[in-house]
């Protein structure tokens, strides 16, 4: 399935944000193969008057330049994790015994109804023209589902940093249309045991990697997560199994076992603290980091946090999983997580979204970017 140049047509007033997010949706993203709707959203924000659009790869940033004081930022990715078997797309619209009016798919969580929003805004901010209060910027990016080297807004802050200049930023991500202030951070390593290879028949001649894996997994199994209070949240940890590898035949004694594990830590403590920390759980065993990324601290004191929060009329909570706000925190730009979706279904072969949520965030986004435009009730 292929992107159409008139598939995400932003003139069209018959396309609404839901069925703007069926549209995103139903151009296939799984991460690696962004391009079509890279494409797609690149082509949209060109035809609307009044945005600079920049592409980087598959990213596409569109900003105004309106010589505002303040500058918003809002972002958002672009794939998705893979389809099921059977795909999980095109998407449905169908009623839901308890979230009502939903649409069903790959992507509808997480995060394409927080595209489309971005979409229907920018698409609102160009009508807006020089009465536009503030200066904004939308990004739209590759790589977010895959390990932390490939992603694009990542690749945005080495390649472009001043693209991403913002006195505040909003990223999309699924919250069920609730403030989620800052993130945990996550880090990922491999635990390995060694032993001595053998004949299976003859096992007492050898050392078996995965029976001395036993103790890992014990500890695991009695660890007791930790939750940290940062700036007002409580943040919840957690510390798992996420993969054990080990064997190269069903008659050989294994002399090398890997079990895999995934540290989610609250922001009160840097990559470097949480690495120590899993070092000490494992004492007495080989371990390597082989992936890790900052959480953020909530940053929801800050004026233009706390002015966000106080339009949304919500009670913000903590951010459990990583999410971007923490590359926006590493530039120095104060960062929420506020978008459609429960993240409950992400991931799910039945994602789904409330169509209520994604009106719900454009008109509280609309309200809070273009208050006095007229926009606002558009």
């Amino acid at each position: 399935m292929t992107a159409s140049p008139t598939a995400l047509d932003l003139a069209d007033p018959a396309i609404d944000v839901v069925e703007l997010t069926r549209r995103v949706c139903d151009i296939p993203s799984v991460s690696g193969d962004e391009r079509a709707l890279a494409d797609a959203v690149e082509a949209a924000l060109r035809a609307l008057p009044g945005l600079e659009v920049v592409r980087d790869g598959d990213a596409v940033v569109a900003r105004t330049a309106l010589g505002r004081a303040e500058r918003v930022l809002l972002a958002g990715h672009l794939d998705t994790v893979p389809l099921t078997d059977p795909p999980n797309l095109p998407v449905r619209r169908e009623q839901h015994p308890v979230d009502g009016d939903v649409l069903v798919g790959r992507g509808t969580c997480d995060m394409k109804g927080g595209v489309a929003v971005q979409l229907a805004l920018a698409r609102r901010v160009a009508a807006a023209g020089p009465a536009a209060p503030r200066d904004v910027t939308f990004v739209f990016y590759d790589h977010e589902e895959v390990e932390a080297a490939r992603n694009g807004l990542g690749r945005l802050a080495r390649n472009a940093p001043h693209l991403l200049t913002a006195d505040f930023a909003v990223l999309l991500e699924p919250s069920s249309a609730v403030v989620e202030g800052g993130c945990n951070g996550t880090l990922r390593a491999e635990v390995t045991t060694t032993g001595k290879a053998a004949h299976s028949a003859r096992a007492w001649r050898g050392s078996n990697a995965i029976h001395a894996a036993a103790p890992v997994l014990a500890r695991l199994a009695a660890y007791q997560p930790r939750e940290v209070e940062v700036e007002g949240l409580v943040f919840r940890e957690g510390l798992n199994a996420v993969a054990v590898s080990g064997g190269i035949a069903g008659n050989v004694i294994p002399d090398r076992c890997v079990v895999t594990v995934n540290y989610r830590f609250a922001p009160a403590v840097d990559s470097a603290g949480a690495e120590a920390h899993v070092r000490e759980v494992f004492e007495g065993f080989e371990v390597a980091v082989t992936d890790a990324a900052d959480g953020a601290v909530p940053g929801l004191h800050l004026p233009a946090a706390a002015d966000f929060v106080r339009r949304t009329g919500t009670q913000p909570l903590p951010k459990y999983g990583w999410t971007d706000v923490a590359r926006f925190s590493a530039l120095g730009v104060p960062a929420v997580n506020y978008g459609p979706g429960d993240n409950a279904t992400a991931h799910a072969d039945d994602e789904r979204c409330r169509t209520a949520e994604v009106e719900q965030c454009l008109r509280v986004l609309t309200g809070w970017l273009l208050e006095g435009t007229g926009q606002e009730d558009a």
